[in-house]
């Protein structure tokens, strides 16, 4: 019997997971369909338990769902216990386990695909929404020596830095690692800067200093789209070595939810490619 999954969210036309999907159960030779949830913002556990029900063995939750996942959740992995998310719904015999491959697949693609070392390194993360608090666990268990969270609004940045410290296991470990602040006092020499905000999204440009993104290795941009995102290209005006988009994140947290459902870890690679090359048809 054909096992079920599907990514749940509002909207959710949009996501790719069903095809990422689809090239990971032929590749691996797993007996799955995946498909696509939308449900009305106020009818997220309706539908989840109606899914499970019905018999599907698991579910992906992209916005604005990971906190109600996460509230829902029977049992719940330590990386979803920090990041205080789910993205990753699994059911089995034992109810429902909760866990977030977000941070997971950032790791991966950064160290894997582009092969930045992580370890030592100066990280500095724009935004302090929901998408930052799901990679600070993994960030940190990779060894980074530093890592300074910027946001529009300092308090927030601080909060979230508190909260983190607060619910963390590790937290004693990661104390003198870690600080939250605003985007005029984030301070240079990060080799690494992630943007984790929505701004570019709608094409705006980030009221940071071109100097931090000139003196990083790298300029990471969480989200992707068919044409060169609006903070890579303002990463590479401003000087930086190298800037790329959070496809590569998109196929790594998706390997990880896979894993997490059949037990097997897909080639991501080849995945990747495919999507890469039918975001470059589509910009024409």
């Amino acid at each position: 019997m054909t096992d079920r999954y599907a990514v749940i969210g509002n909207p959710v036309a949009h996501s790719r997971s069903p095809s990422i999907h689809a090239r990971f159960a032929k590749q691996t030779g797993e007996d799955l369909e995946y498909g696509r949830l939308l449900v009305p913002l106020d009818g997220f556990v309706e539908a989840v338990e109606r899914f499970r029900d019905a018999g599907g063995r698991g579910l992906n939750v992209t916005l604005p769902f990971k906190p109600e996942a996460f509230a829902w959740a029977a049992r719940r992995s330590e990386r979803a216990q920090v990041a205080g998310a789910v993205n990753t719904l699994r059911f089995d015999r034992e109810g429902a386990w909760g866990d977030n491959t977000d941070g997971a697949g950032l790791v991966r693609d950064l160290e894997g695909r582009l092969e930045l070392a992580l370890a030592g390194r100066s990280v500095l993360i724009l935004g302090a929404g929901g998408a930052t608090r799901g990679v600070l666990g993994p960030l940190l268990d990779a060894g980074v020596a530093r890592l300074t969270i910027a946001n529009r609004t300092p308090g927030r940045a601080i909060e979230l830095v508190d909260e983190f410290l607060r619910t963390s296991a590790s937290a004693a470990a990661a104390a003198d690692r870690l600080r939250g602040c605003g985007f005029d006092d984030a301070g240079d020499g990060h080799d690494l800067v992630v943007n984790a905000t929505s701004a570019g999204l709608a094409g705006d440009r980030l009221p940071i200093a071109d100097a931090l993104l000139a003196g990083a290795v790298l300029a990471y941009d969480m989200f992707y789209a068919a044409r060169e995102t609006a903070f890579v290209a303002q990463a590479l005006a401003a000087g930086c070595r190298r800037a790329c988009d959070g496809l590569g994140m998109l196929v790594e947290q998706a390997a990880e939810s896979f894993l997490v459902w059949r037990g097997v870890r897909p080639l991501t690679a080849p995945v990747y490619e495919a999507l890469r090359a039918e975001l470059a048809a589509e910009a024409g």
